[in-house]
């Protein structure tokens, strides 16, 4: 039962919405636009505000309900934590579009809004503020995820979901830098001489 409710989570987070709103109202993959990204901030770069905003709620609710149905099955706290993460996974590796999706902040935003609702409403204000006026989602992810454990730690949480608000953002960054590295240009041979 436990591994159903994981894959559930992941099969849910595997939902490619900015790749479906890509071709709903361009005709095109998303993937090949804009930073070649899956995600709300290429969809509201590339698509328009409405849609980018439609994509990222969208996404924050695949981790939302992925961690939803974890607890409504009754699996242990720490199914729930990696049900989360898989959807973020889900997400970030997606089955039905070759494995190539987002970086998951929106999904990982849906999956901790359940499980540290406290934290990250104390947070969101500041991340919401610097993302209006930076509109970068990289500057606000760090306002919103970097002191979330040190807000979670003073607001009493537990040590496991401490650690969780540091695991899930540390897998949000390490998509960053794999789907940010430059691109190797191919060399031009050089003719020999004879």
């Amino acid at each position: 039962m436990p591994w159903v409710v994981i894959i559930t989570g992941y099969i849910l987070g595997s939902i490619p919405t900015a790749y479906i709103a890509g071709r709903l109202l361009r005709g095109e993959d998303i993937r090949r636009m804009g930073d070649e990204n899956s995600g709300a901030a290429n969809a509201f770069r590339e698509l328009g505000g409405k849609a980018g905003i439609t994509v990222g709620v969208i996404d924050a609710a695949k981790g939302f309900l992925a961690v939803l149905i974890a607890q409504a099955s009754g699996v242990s706290h720490g199914f729930i934590m990696i049900t989360g993460a898989a959807a973020v996974i889900g997400h970030n590796w997606p089955v039905f579009i070759g494995f190539r999706g987002g970086r998951g902040e929106s999904t990982t935003i849906g999956v901790l809004l359940l499980l540290i609702p406290k934290p990250m409403l104390v947070l969101a204000t500041p991340a919401i503020l610097v993302l209006l006026l930076k509109r970068n989602v990289i500057i606000a992810s760090a306002v919103l995820f970097a002191p979330l454990s040190l807000v979670s730690w003073w607001m009493g949480t537990s040590v496991p979901l401490i650690l969780y608000s540091i695991a899930l953002p540390c897998l949000v960054g390490f998509t960053h830098l794999i789907r940010t590295r430059p691109k190797v240009l191919p060399q031009v041979n050089k003719q020999t001489r004879v």
